[in-house]
Order: structure tokens, then C-alpha cells, then sequence
């Protein structure tokens, strides 16, 4: 790779890109290019020179140029990738961009969970591996609330479903359906916290149609009635799933790895596992009446957490056979997977600081946001790929400039002949980034591994203008 030239993965990444304009595709390879080398800067700051950042703006200015063209080649590359596994996770999840330090000059966005912050929502689907190697981002909604219905959206508990926000998960649902339609080889499974508890979800996935649907996974958020009434509640009321499938016998124990959060710490939870199959009773719509289902419950808990700790309980829902203690704790761990979408969304936050980013209109941001899904991708794919397959070779994600020169770097001496593994590779150039290396440590995260392919870069480049010539 020639210095100031696209790396071959941006080419990969971006194949057949189809913005009506040779023009605009090779400009959007080029933003791409300099977001990826420089993901915390401002479009300015990765820019090279006010003549390419003026270009960047018009590019996003651009009205051939929306998220959904810009996203579709490496949807089609995460595809391909997604084909070499026989399952695949595709976990949907809706986050918060926050734009209230903007509000006066930012156009099309609106209020978020109260009107004192300003924003969009951005719901994704990104594909995992059950051994938590991101594929790619599958696709990508970014909306703002309309001030004028805001504060009524609470008031509409019982209206269809087609008018509501949730029902972005519902075509969440049906997207997943479709690409296991696409790839018959490799199994589909949605997968959704408790935001994704929606009757109508359970119910396209019960209703007749393609001939391979996606299976699911949802961790409940409410505890839904049951056909049978509850005498002893009083001659209205009905039996609560939560009750049903806590009188469920144990199947077993487990420990579970509870991530770290801002509120609590890193620890280790001891849970016992409960299944069962549960009819559930139809929830009302206003202008339709549901049909009850039959679904696949999974409860998780944790009897005895440590003293000021919450317990850790989920509540699981699935069309995933449960038949077994083996198939009730391969869904738990596909489940437990989920949580690698929270740290994508840190990536994309935090790492490519899109919540900073300074364009004035809601139809120029968008694009931007698809070129920093993909920036937000590619660090958790190298973060991950060095964890699962740590004897390849580092050439298979970086070029012979960028690992020899941080090689050099790194060591201070030549790079040998032989190209080093991602196991021996990635931990050093963590150590850019303030990885410490230390027994205790585990791998190096995405922050140390963004901040050390920013430096490296700079290397490569250096190489490139002064190094080695043979």
C-alpha cells in the first residue's frame, strides 16, 4: 500500500458502492479511509487540507448520498462473511445520540427520553459469531422524535403496533427473516433485550411464510398473563409468567461473567436455570384481536448475589428448542452475546465521538453515521479476530507498511522475515494505546487497539515517506 492510498479492507469494505457518481464513490472510499486513521478527530481533523474537507461537506450535502446507499456494500461484504459460519447472531438494538450542545443549530433533530436533551435515535443490527467476532453492521435506522406528538407517545399503549415505535423492531424481526432466506446454510438467530418484548414479534415468527425464518431470542420485560385465570387475585385477573416458570423445577447451575458497568463492577454471578414451554395470553389492540401463542421460556437467576449488589435475572423468550440442559444453556450463551452490541455503541460513541460531530442538518449526519458504523466495526472485528484466531498472521488486517513500522516501533528492531501472529502483534501495539500488558489484563480492548491503529498509522506513513526502499 502506496502512502495516502486506501487500504485494501476500505476497498473490500465499500465494493460496488452505487452513488450514481464514480466521483462520489471514490470520495466516499476516501472518507472512509481517513474516519478509519483517525476516528476521534472531526471530519476537519481527519480531513487533509481545507480543499478535502470542503469536498467532505458537499459529499454529505450531496442529495444522492443517504445512509442506506452508503451502508449497502458492507452490508454485502458482512453477508459474504456471515456465509462462512453455520450461526449467526443478529442483534438489534436501539441507542441514544445526544445533540443537546447543539439544539440551536442543528436542523430535524428532537427532544430524547425528556425534553430537557436533543438528539436521534439510531436502532442497528449488527452480526456476531457465538464466539463475539463482529461480521458487520446489517443496517442502520436514525430518527428524531416530532416535538408535537412527544408528549403523547405514553398515551398510545394500546394502538396497532404500525404506529409506534416498536415497531422498528418488528421489521428489525423481519430483516433477520430475510437474510436467512438468503443464506440457507447459515442459521439466523435474532437476538433482543427487553425493549424487543413485543407480542406482535412472537407472532411473525408463529405466522405462515417464507420457508426459513430467523429463530429469536428476547429477554422479557413484561410479565405477561396467561390464559388461566387467577381466582385467588380476584375474578379479573390472570396468571403472570414470572410466577409459571418460577415454580418450574431447577435444570441446573451456572456461573455467569457479569460485565462492568458505571455503576457496578466486573464479577461472577452463580445462577440456577429454569425452562419451560408457556402459552401465553394475547395482550389488547385497539382494532384487532391477537391470537394466543406458545413460546419457549427460559429463567435465569441469581439467589444469592453479593451483599449491595443487584441480583442478576433475565427472563428469556425464544423459539430456540429448550428440551435439554445443553440446549437451555447454548440459548443463555448466545443471549449472553448481546452485550457485545453495548460495546460497539461505546466504539462508535466514545471511539468515533459521533455524538460530536459538527454538521448542521439531520440528512448530512446521516451518512456520516453509516461511514463511522463501519469505522466502529472494522475496531471491534480486529479487536475480536485476534481472541478467536490468534495464530493468523497480522498481514490478514494490517499491510506490510503498518505492521513492520510499528514493529520497529514497538521493539526497536528490524521486522522479522517471518509475519507475526495476531497473538504476539496485537498486544504489542495495544501498548500504544495504554494497554499494560500485565498476567491480570486479559486481551487488549477496543480503546487501547483504536488509539494504537491511530499511531500506527502515522508509522506506516513515515515508513512509507522515509523508510526502507527494497
Amino acid at each position: 500500500m502506496v502512502a495516502g492510498s486506501k487500504a485494501a479492507w476500505v476497498e473490500d469494505e465499500l465494493m460496488g458502492i452505487d452513488l450514481g457518481d464514480q466521483r462520489l464513490a471514490k470520495r466516499c472510499k476516501l472518507l472512509l479511509q481517513r474516519f478509519a486513521t483517525d476516528p476521534q478527530s472531526s471530519v476537519n481533523g481527519a480531513c487533509r487540507g481545507w480543499s478535502e474537507t470542503v469536498a467532505a461537506y458537499r459529499f454529505f450535502d450531496h442529495d444522492a448520498v443517504d445512509e442506506h446507499q452508503v451502508l449497502a456494500p458492507h452490508r454485502r461484504a458482512t453477508l459474504e462473511r456471515m456465509k462462512e459460519h453455520p450461526l449467526v447472531l443478529v442483534v438489534q438494538d436501539t441507542t441514544e445520540l445526544d445533540y443537546t450542545s447543539r439544539r440551536r443549530s442543528l436542523q430535524g433533530a428532537g427532544p430524547l427520553n425528556d425534553e430537557t436533551r436533543v438528539g436521534f435515535y439510531d436502532h442497528v443490527q449488527v452480526a456476531f459469531t457465538p464466539q463475539r467476532l463482529c461480521l458487520g453492521v446489517l443496517a442502520m435506522e436514525v430518527w428524531a422524535r416530532d416535538w408535537e406528538t412527544f408528549r403523547t407517545c405514553k398515551e398510545r399503549k394500546y394502538d396497532p403496533i404500525q404506529a409506534k415505535e416498536s415497531y422498528r423492531w418488528l421489521q428489525g424481526y423481519r430483516q433477520a427473516c430475510q437474510i436467512a432466506g438468503q443464506l440457507p446454510q447459515t442459521q439466523v438467530v435474532s437476538v433482543a433485550d427487553s425493549e424487543g418484548d413485543i407480542y406482535e414479534c412472537f407472532l411473525e415468527a408463529q405466522y405462515p411464510g417464507p420457508p426459513q425464518r430467523a429463530e429469536w431470542i428476547v429477554r422479557a420485560s413484561e410479565n405477561r398473563n396467561l390464559p388461566e385465570r387467577d381466582l385467588l387475585a380476584g375474578p379479573c385477573s390472570y396468571r403472570k409468567l414470572g410466577d409459571a416458570i418460577a415454580e418450574a423445577a431447577v435444570l441446573g447451575r451456572r456461573k455467569l461473567k457479569v460485565p462492568k458497568t458505571p455503576k457496578h463492577k466486573a464479577r461472577k454471578a452463580t445462577v440456577t436455570i429454569r425452562a419451560q414451554k408457556i402459552r401465553l395470553k394475547p395482550p389488547y389492540r385497539q382494532g384487532s384481536k391477537l391470537p394466543e401463542i406458545e413460546l419457549h421460556v427460559i429463567l435465569v437467576r441469581e439467589e444469592e448475589p453479593p451483599a449491595g449488589e443487584e441480583p442478576l435475572e433475565w427472563l428469556l423468550l425464544t423459539s430456540l428448542p429448550i428440551e435439554t440442559l445443553s440446549e437451555v444453556l447454548r440459548v443463555i450463551d448466545y443471549y449472553a452475546c448481546r452485550w457485545q452490541i453495548e460495546v460497539y455503541f461505546r466504539v462508535l460513541k466514545t471511539g468515533c465521538k459521533v455524538e460530536q460531530i459538527q454538521l448542521e442538518t439531520a440528512e448530512r449526519l446521516k451518512p456520516c453515521l453509516a461511514l463511522y458504523h463501519i469505522v466502529a466495526w472494522r475496531v471491534l472485528y480486529v479487536t475480536m479476530l485476534g481472541r478467536e484466531l490468534p495464530d493468523l498472521p497480522c498481514d490478514v488486517l494490517f499491510s506490510d507498511e503498518e505492521w513492520k513500522s510499528a514493529w520497529m516501533v514497538c521493539t526497536d528492531r528490524r521486522p522479522p522475515k517471518r509475519v507475526p501472529t495476531l497473538r504476539v502483534f496485537l498486544p504489542m501495539i495495544a501498548e500504544l494505546g495504554g494497554y499494560n500488558g500485565r498476567k491480570h489484563d486479559g486481551p487488549p480492548g477496543p480503546k487501547a487497539l483504536w488509539i494504537a491503529i491511530r499511531r500506527m498509522t502515522d508509522f506506516a506513513l513515515a515508513w512509507c515517506t522515509f523508510g526502507p526502499k527494497d
